[in-house]
């Protein structure tokens, strides 16, 4: 097996020898890459490494982002004011870098102005095309037809 370690020469000893070497530096063994050719084995204090470990996995963690979803309801016949409202509020979650839901709820008999409620989507994504890009085309599903928009990256 491969060992390394700190105040030690990196190489290949025999199993025997590495135990031998880590009792004698009073540092635990730890295997690293079991699936290399030899195995990758450390010497080191073994309660430090599993505290390291934790540490790296909480900072991943923390830099990983969260994905919030903000919506934006539409009646199928909404207003030209109401949609450049809608709109800016949009572009403002956009920018937050924020995913945009949004959908056309359909109360009672309004529910046969689907087409309006479907170009009004495609409207609304057409004016979000430069800070936004389409996940979900508009699809009905009961009372509500929804279009899902994620922001475009920033290239640096």
């Amino acid at each position: 097996m491969r060992v390394v370690g700190e105040n030690i020469e990196p190489g290949i000893y025999s199993l025997k020898e590495a135990l031998a070497l880590a009792e004698q530096m009073e540092v635990d063994l730890v295997e690293i890459s079991p699936n290399a050719d030899p195995p990758v084995c450390k010497l080191t204090d073994y309660g430090k490494f599993l505290y390291e470990q934790k540490k790296r996995q909480k900072e991943l963690k923390a830099n990983a982002s969260k994905v919030v979803l903000k919506e934006i309801r539409f009646g199928p016949q909404t207003d030209e004011h109401d949609f450049n409202f809608k709109l800016n509020h949009a572009r403002k979650f956009l920018a937050e870098g924020s995913k945009v839901k949004a959908y056309v709820f359909f109360r009672g008999r309004s529910i046969v102005y689907k087409e309006q409620g479907e170009e009004l989507l495609l409207r609304f994504a057409q004016a979000l095309e430069e800070e936004g890009k389409v996940e979900a085309l508009p699809k009905l599903e009961g009372k509500r037809m929804q279009m899902t928009l994620a922001p475009k990256k920033k290239i640096k």
